[in-house]
């Protein structure tokens, strides 16, 4: 839904779900949602039903729309699914997104949901296996889902003071057996690593991106894509931001001399706690392996995190569901580059 032009559904007062602070909605922040707690949260959505009807009012807002033709009447079925006029076809309130093709009962997912948005460092599938009783095979997938829609909550850039950081993801070097160290991999080399560039707003949200290399040409496109042109940006002294620095007003802390902190506010301290506080230690102490392949996705995670840091958690998990975005099947995922 356009949360920007769009009222969200306004709950009677016997709803144990939402309780809506005022009329006029546009964010599920406006929302004082009665759950502070995984314990609480299965007492919000003790059925299936519950949690049907939950996810029919956030999408349809009393207004069922046929995701075959929009202008098409809908008809409600003694199932509790919905009929299409014009198609022929039955739909329900999981078509189009992430929940579509699942098997699993929503409950479920509205779990999963809410431990791996409010986990500060995270849940390994592993641990989520165990935690709602499925395969892990199955609460990998699932996460993997569910990190699909953390992509971009938003398509507005970063604006005001902006910091610009590389990290590289991948083992130490020393720890490796010795017929698998790699040669010439200190400082920026990405032989055995994967660099990873940070945008980060000051005071704002963040944006990560895997790139292939941290030369110029693949550090400018993704800059100039999200950071708006009358930006400050503060950024070390490594070579490949020399074309932005012609473009944005910059500044640039000399980090190869001992200088952290220049005149003016130059420093790019704030985007080195993210990468510590925020994905370093999600990494170390509770994913511990992370492929290439699905790397931007978890990076996706550790930014959505990072941006509703200023949320409670059962705030969190209601802006999760105003982007649900559309489903991948597994397939798609283990085949997908």
């Amino acid at each position: 839904i356009n949360v920007l032009n769009t009222n969200l559904p306004y709950f009677p007062k016997s709803s144990k779900l939402l309780i809506p602070k005022n009329k006029t909605l546009w964010n599920m922040r406006n929302f004082t949602l009665k759950f502070n707690s995984l314990f609480d949260l299965q007492a919000a959505f003790p059925t299936e039903k519950s949690c049907i009807r939950f996810l029919e009012q956030i999408r349809w807002n009393g207004n069922i729309i046929s995701p075959f033709d929009s202008a098409s009447k809908v008809y409600k079925r003694n199932d509790g699914s919905y009929r299409c006029k014009n198609s022929g076809k039955n739909f329900n309130a999981r078509i189009g997104t992430i929940f579509e093709s699942s098997k699993l009962p929503l409950r479920k997912w509205f779990m999963a949901i809410y431990m791996l948005t409010s986990n500060k460092k995270g849940v390994s599938s592993m641990q989520l296996a165990k935690d709602i009783h499925v395969t892990q095979k199955t609460a990998w997938f699932l996460t993997q889902r569910i990190r699909e829609t953390f992509i971009r909550r938003t398509s507005d850039k970063l604006t005001g003071e902006v910091e610009l950081d590389e990290t590289f993801v991948g083992g130490k070097n020393k720890n490796r057996h010795w017929n698998k160290k790699a040669k010439k991999c200190q400082g920026r080399s990405f032989v055995d690593k994967v660099p990873v560039l940070g945008m980060l707003e000051r005071g704002g949200r963040v944006i990560c991106k895997v790139v292939r290399n941290t030369s110029y040409k693949q550090l400018t496109a993704p800059i100039l894509r999200n950071v708006e042109r009358n930006a400050m940006l503060y950024m070390d002294e490594w070579v490949g931001y020399k074309t932005v620095q012609k473009v944005y007003r910059h500044a640039v802390v000399d980090h190869g001399h001992g200088i952290y902190v220049a005149d003016g506010g130059a420093y790019t301290n704030t985007i080195e706690a993210f990468w510590s506080n925020y994905c370093k230690r999600a990494i170390i102490g509770t994913y511990n392996y992370l492929s290439k392949k699905h790397l931007q996705r978890y990076f996706d995670e550790f930014s959505f995190r990072y941006n509703t840091r200023k949320v409670k958690e059962n705030e969190r998990f209601g802006d999760y569901f105003l982007h649900l975005g559309g489903h991948i099947t597994y397939n798609q995922l283990i085949q997908k580059s």
